[in-house]
C-alpha cells in the first residue's frame, strides 16, 4: 500500500474490516476454513453504513470480492484480477479494487502474472497516498 505503520494504523484513516470477526479454525490439512457467513450478512452493511466517507475498499481475497463485487466478479481470480482497472473505473461508491489474498497459496498465481506488481501495485499505492 506504501504507507507507514502509523498510518496503516490510524483508525482515523485506514478501516480494516474482515469478512469474518472471529477466527472460523482450521480444516483438516491446517488451512483457515472460510469465514463464517453470517458475519458478513450481520454486521458490513451496519459497518459501511456507519463509514460513509470510505472511498476505496481493498478487496482482498475470494470472498471479500464476492461480498464487495457481486455479479461482477469473474469466476476465478484470474477473471477477476485481469478487469481490476475496469472494476476500479467503474461509478461503484466507494470504488472496489480487487486483491489477491497474501497467503502462500498465492506465490505461484503472483509468479505467473508479474503485471500485478508492475501496473496494480502502483496504481494502488497512488490512490491509497491521494486519499490519504
Amino acid at each position: 500500500m506504501g504507507v507507514t505503520e502509523d498510518e496503516f494504523y490510524d483508525e482515523a484513516r485506514v478501516a480494516i474490516v474482515p469478512m469474518g470477526f472471529c477466527f472460523p479454525g482450521q480444516d483438516a490439512k491446517g488451512g483457515d476454513l472460510p469465514p463464517r457467513r453470517e458475519c458478513a450478512a450481520l454486521w458490513h452493511e451496519k459497518i459501511f453504513a456507519a463509514l460513509p466517507q470510505i472511498e476505496l475498499v481493498l478487496a482482498v481475497g475470494a470472498y471479500a470480492q464476492a461480498f464487495h463485487l457481486g455479479a461482477a466478479k469473474g469466476k476465478t481470480l484470474q477473471q477477476t484480477m485481469e478487469r481490476w482497472r475496469e472494476l476500479l473505473a467503474t461509478t461503484r461508491d466507494p470504488k472496489v479494487l480487487p486483491l489477491p489474498h497474501p497467503s502462500w497459496r498465492n506465490n505461484a498465481w503472483l509468479k505467473k502474472n508479474p503485471w500485478f506488481e508492475a501496473e496494480l501495485l502502483p496504481v494502488l499505492r497512488r490512490e491509497v497516498r491521494r486519499l490519504l
